[in-house]
């Protein structure tokens, strides 16, 4: 039996409303384009529900409705947009390049647990918790020694310390291993006792430290399954890393990077 006209025009509009959200000023919104933003934005973390997917095509429809003014206005074809489609077209690309260069570089648990175990070495071993005083001059500190050596009271001198960070903690480092500091700070803090305090000041890039040892422990490492998946995206990092660097170093060009 043969559809008649209206049944034929109708199934059409049912059809294209079964592939658009909306009709704005009688262009299509397709919902690709939802699906799309909607697959961003799940990427995020957040969960596929219908009060987001609901949010995400309210945007597209506000979107469509703006991208049609801006067209009524003639902004793509001013030059500044084109400069920054084309800056954009290059993000893109760059991290297209980056996820389809990972798919052929995976990182398997093994992988994983590799770099955990070598962290884990370089980081282990004793943990210290100190409090520093850093200041410009010798003589500044010499005289702090005096003052501490006088009774003076360390987490209060430590307001004047030059690091803001601890001083605004009484000079409190928190816990750290010791090649988390400058060799110079390291080496003079290794070298006291729980509880003792430099009594010459300790000289490095940053300027002159008193430095008090307040306790040691074991290294406190998280246990591997805690970290794996910060340490399957260092390990993709460091691929991606290592990839663009061979790209630079093949590449023929006149251009000196820094």
């Amino acid at each position: 039996m043969k559809l008649s006209l209206l049944a034929l025009l109708l199934s059409a509009s049912f059809a294209a409303q079964a592939q658009n959200i909306a009709i704005v000023n009688g262009k299509a919104v397709p919902k690709a384009r939802a699906e799309t933003l909607i697959q961003q934005v799940t990427k995020n973390g957040q969960p596929r529900s219908p009060e987001m997917e609901k949010q995400v095509k309210d945007e597209v429809v506000r979107r469509e409705i703006l991208m049609q003014e801006a067209e009524r206005r003639g902004i793509p074809a001013s030059a500044d947009f084109k400069a920054q489609m084309e800056l954009a077209r290059q993000a893109i690309m760059v991290r297209e390049l980056q996820q389809s260069y990972l798919k052929t570089a995976p990182v398997s648990d093994a992988d994983a647990q590799a770099e955990y175990d070598k962290v884990k070495a370089q980081q282990g071993g004793p943990e210290y918790r100190a409090r520093h005083i850093l200041v410009e001059t010798e003589a500044e500190a010499v005289d702090l020694i005096k003052q501490l050596n006088g009774g003076a009271k360390f987490e209060d001198l430590a307001a004047k310390s030059k690091d803001p960070g601890s001083a605004a903690r009484g000079g409190d480092l928190d816990w750290a291993n010791a090649s988390a500091y400058v060799p110079e700070f390291s080496q003079a803090m290794m070298a006291l006792k729980k509880g003792e305090m430099t009594q010459n000041p300790v000289k490095s890039q940053f300027g002159y430290h008193i430095i008090r040892l307040d306790d040691t422990r074991e290294s406190q490492f998280p246990a591997f399954a805690d970290v794996k998946p910060q340490v399957v995206e260092r390990l993709k990092q460091m691929r991606w890393a290592e990839f663009q660097k061979k790209l630079f170093d093949s590449a023929k060009t006149d251009y000196k990077f820094q």
